[in-house]
């Protein structure tokens, strides 16, 4: 979150950065609601010295008839603090709920362009695209003919956008959440959270999710708690309204949970197979930083969620998004990409972040450098560590055999204890 202060000191920088973004945030009201406040201000302040120093004539003054005249001037003076009173909290919510839809400012070398057409390929990782030398079959094919995906269950239960994992494809998708867990935690040295996947409303307002995104998220309105979209959220809110205490920082956690999405943002899109459902599971990294090492831990973040592909031999590029294409919270975002054969796209795995100090001042999480310094708002990071059902749909699609079986990466045969996944697994 911005504060109304920096906008209004760096409102050009602001306004351009907006321009970059290609939004049309209230900017204009932030400034109008800020001027108002600061007027209304220093005239209720003045009022009721007013009406301080008018109760101190009314207790000095000892005719009877005078008394009752400054009395009734005294109701009179109640009733504009009273008015003024209600005119400043009117004007103080509409100014919070203005700076709640000003996106965060992009840094200066996020790369310029309206929608995702406009992202830049930073690097491509060292596993190569794969070459099967035969006609290669989608993962929905894969799923159904070896038994490891059932899409009719799943509609049948839920709905549209919902299946059911099986046999080898439940088995694969456990052993890349212990692959995963187990690599961040005794190899990345992350600490392992098991967050709550329901939340109170207050904390997605610390996470930037709200009011944005409202239509995307599942609400349960009797208990008027909400589902989560990632593990961001609680991780987000683990230090809200708290100070981190000296030497803690960075605080590096990972957590596995379901995550769910209504995906009406993206109707129409993707309806085949598993790659965007309303309901799957992703492993999440997320780093509490003190300013000056947050681009530092940015690229460890990066470094970590490469790692896990390498690890799985999936052939994988770096996207930096551009400023049209870049999330409302973040100052600057690179996406993770996996080749998928079968659909012969990129698949985004991993978007991995630096949000500032954004976050921080929504959810009121400070830290202090030393015992009795003053508080700062620290850089907060978050990245996928992977995002499972589209990690499951590479490591299917590339690892197919012409024969329809698919082989076990090396790295989770000691998971799956075997090395081949065949319809008869």
């Amino acid at each position: 979150m911005l504060s109304a202060e920096f906008i209004r000191e760096h409102s050009d920088e602001v306004r351009e950065a907006l321009r970059r973004r290609h939004t049309d945030a209230p900017l204009d009201d932030v400034l109008r609601l800020d001027a108002q406040r600061r007027a209304a201000i220093p005239a209720l302040e003045a009022l009721k010295a007013e009406r301080n120093a008018a109760s101190k004539r009314i207790g000095a003054t000892k005719d009877p008839e005078a008394k009752q005249q400054l009395i009734a001037e005294q109701q009179g003076m109640r009733d504009r603090i009273d008015a003024l009173e209600a005119e400043l909290d009117t004007v103080e919510r509409a100014l919070r709920d203005a700076l709640l839809q000003i996106p965060n400012m992009p840094l200066p070398d996020v790369p310029d362009g309206a929608d995702e057409t406009a992202n830049v390929v930073v690097r491509h990782g060292d596993i190569p695209v794969p070459e099967l030398g035969f006609s290669p079959k989608p993962h929905w094919e894969l799923g159904e003919a070896l038994g490891m995906i059932d899409f009719d269950r799943g509609v049948k239960m839920s709905g549209s956008r919902f299946y059911v994992l099986t046999g080898a494809g439940a088995l694969l998708q456990r052993a890349l959440i212990n692959l995963m867990v187990d690599m961040h935690v005794y190899e990345h040295g992350l600490t392992f959270i098991k967050p709550p996947t329901v939340v109170k409303e207050e904390c997605f307002w610390a996470t930037g999710d709200l009011p944005k995104f409202l239509d995307n998220l599942y609400h349960d309105y009797e208990d008027d708690l909400w589902l989560i979209p990632t593990a961001e959220v609680p991780l987000t809110n683990i230090w809200r309204d708290e100070i981190i205490p000296p030497g803690q920082l960075p605080l590096r956690y990972v957590a596995q949970t379901a995550c769910f999405r209504r995906e009406k943002m993206s109707a129409g899109r993707d309806v085949r197979g598993i790659k965007r459902g309303h309901e799957f599971d992703k492993v999440e990294m997320y780093t509490f930083s003190d300013p000056e090492r947050s681009m530092e831990e940015l690229e460890r973040m990066l470094a970590q969620a490469e790692a896990v592909c390498d690890r799985l031999e999936l052939p994988h590029r770096i996207l930096a998004l551009c400023t049209g294409d870049l999330g409302f919270k973040s100052a600057i975002t690179y996406d993770v990409e996996v080749w998928a054969v079968g659909q012969q796209e990129w698949l985004e795995v991993s978007s991995v972040s630096n949000v500032g100090d954004f976050q921080a001042r929504r959810a009121n999480i400070r830290f202090r450098r030393e015992v009795g310094g003053r508080p700062e708002y620290p850089h907060m990071l978050n990245g996928s560590g992977l995002a499972l059902p589209r990690i499951v749909i590479g490591i299917m699609e590339n690892n197919q055999n012409e024969d329809g079986s698919i082989t076990v990466p090396v790295a989770l045969r000691q998971y799956l204890r075997t090395d081949r996944i065949t319809s008869a697994a």
